[in-house]
């Protein structure tokens, strides 16, 4: 499938940001479109950035004293989807896609047993898929006759 063709079936507007809009702006645009990311384009809407989840952290990190007296279970998700090991990897992905989520708590007796990225998902169908083409060469070759039929 190409890109363009993607873009079709998702079918979501771009939201941007402006690089002379505040960091608050930028938070809560990601918020209210719970995104993770916004690229900053300027008045002619070419891009000129991209500001994430992860810049914003670091930058509240550096720079805010205040973190220090705010609690974990003051801004935590309380109600989190989870999957087992028995669960498919397919599970595991419909979950995120329908929870918007990228990371999924793996329980045994309501203990973390381990973590999955959709990263994770992501490397692991593409180190699927290339190893179906490394090994693709040691198929049988057809001859002319059977390549007709």
């Amino acid at each position: 499938m190409k890109i363009s063709d993607f873009l079709k079936i998702k079918a979501h507007p771009v939201i941007t940001i402006g690089p002379n809009d505040t960091l608050a702006s930028a938070t809560q645009k990601l918020v209210e479109n719970n995104i993770g990311a916004l690229p900053v384009c300027d008045n002619q809407g070419t891009l000129v950035g991209i500001i994430s989840e992860r810049d914003l952290l670091k930058e509240c990190f550096q720079h805010s004293d205040i973190l220090g007296n705010i609690k974990v279970q003051d801004v935590m998700t309380k109600s989190v989807a989870v999957g087992t090991p028995k669960d498919d990897l397919d599970y595991a992905t419909s979950v995120m896609n329908q929870k918007r989520i990228r990371h999924l708590p793996i329980v045994v007796d309501q203990k973390v047993a381990g973590i999955i990225s959709i990263r994770d998902i992501v490397s692991f169908q593409l180190e699927e898929t290339k190893a179906q083409i490394r090994y693709i060469g040691l198929l049988p070759r057809r001859t002319r006759f059977e390549r007709r039929l």
